[in-house]
């Protein structure tokens, strides 16, 4: 870590409570102090899916382009919407001018190139909490980061909720 500038912290986040937790508990525990006199500097990375993952095993001239783009533009207002809601829960922290991106690919992909992309110091993601046998058909993108990106990985669960007899 030459020169003066501060280590990054790329948080990845998805749609889900999930990741927003993981996003709020990296503001809270690493962006609390008044003003920009943090530790970190802070990216967040949203990868969205490409209009094709949603036909899955369709085959090839199964839909039609207009489809596709009405789809891809469905996919490129909610990614709009998920950095709308990062700009305001880092706003809602006092942490500003956070950069926030969205690509289209595959989040093991996107992460992982992001984090070298930007020579991100740490990766902080939340944890579906999926059991082995959603984790062994869906995949774990957390899993898989640990294993490819070249940075140190927080995976940040939420609390499960406690029922108060």
């Amino acid at each position: 870590m030459g020169g003066t500038s501060k280590p990054l912290m790329l948080v990845a986040v998805d749609d889900s409570n999930h990741s927003f937790f993981a996003l709020e508990w990296a503001l809270d525990n690493f962006f609390v102090s008044v003003g920009s006199n943090h530790l970190f500097r802070l990216m967040v990375i949203h990868a969205r899916p490409t209009p094709t993952t949603f036909f899955g095993f369709g085959g090839p001239g199964t839909t039609s382009t207009d489809v596709i783009s009405l789809m891809d533009f469905d996919s490129k207002k909610a990614a709009q919407k998920i950095i709308e809601k990062v700009k305001d829960t880092c706003s809602k922290k006092s942490v500003h001018n956070v950069p926030a991106e969205s690509v289209e690919g595959d989040p093991r992909d996107v992460i992982t190139e992001a984090v070298d992309k930007h020579h991100a110091d740490v990766l902080v993601l939340g944890s579906h909490g999926y059991g082995a046998v959603k984790r062994a058909v869906l995949g774990s993108v957390s899993d898989y980061c640990a294993h490819h990106c070249s940075c140190s990985i927080m995976i940040v669960k939420k609390p499960k909720t406690q029922v108060l007899n």
